[in-house]
């Protein structure tokens, strides 16, 4: 399995619904470096994973609707705990759909997987990986 991580970060402001978030239910800000690993068995005609400035020009575009952006207030996401586990999923999804559209190129379509990690910090973070 060969693969290539492009990194971006994100700084976005939320809360929590329930007991289990604890101070994290009042709103706070929160800074992710994010990572977005894409997948393949093979290479491609070019012997390359991906166009890695395609790659990271797509992972900035989806960041850019969450950027500085109080995700309590984005209505896609009302009702919902954006928990790093989730947005790691919701970004995830939307690298998949770009890919399904052509955004990272036609070589992109053998892409056999990508994964998601957002990292809260130094010693914490958490990940979401999808087939392709």
């Amino acid at each position: 399995m060969f693969s290539i991580t492009v990194r971006d970060h994100v700084m976005v402001a939320h809360s929590f619904r329930g007991e289990v978030f604890g101070p994290a239910q009042r709103l706070h800000g929160a800074t992710f470096v994010v990572d977005a690993r894409f997948k393949r068995d093979e290479l491609d005609a070019d012997n390359i994973v991906v166009d890695i400035g395609l790659a990271t020009e797509r992972l900035r575009a989806v960041l850019a609707d969450l950027n500085y952006r109080n995700l309590d207030d984005v209505p896609a996401f009302a009702g919902v705990n954006t928990s790093t586990e989730f947005l790691a999923k919701h970004i995830a999804d939307q690298l998949a759909d770009a890919v399904h559209a052509g955004s990272l190129g036609e070589g992109a379509r053998g892409l056999t997987g990508i994964e998601v990690t957002l990292h809260e910090s130094h010693v914490a973070w958490a990940s979401y990986e999808r087939p392709l």
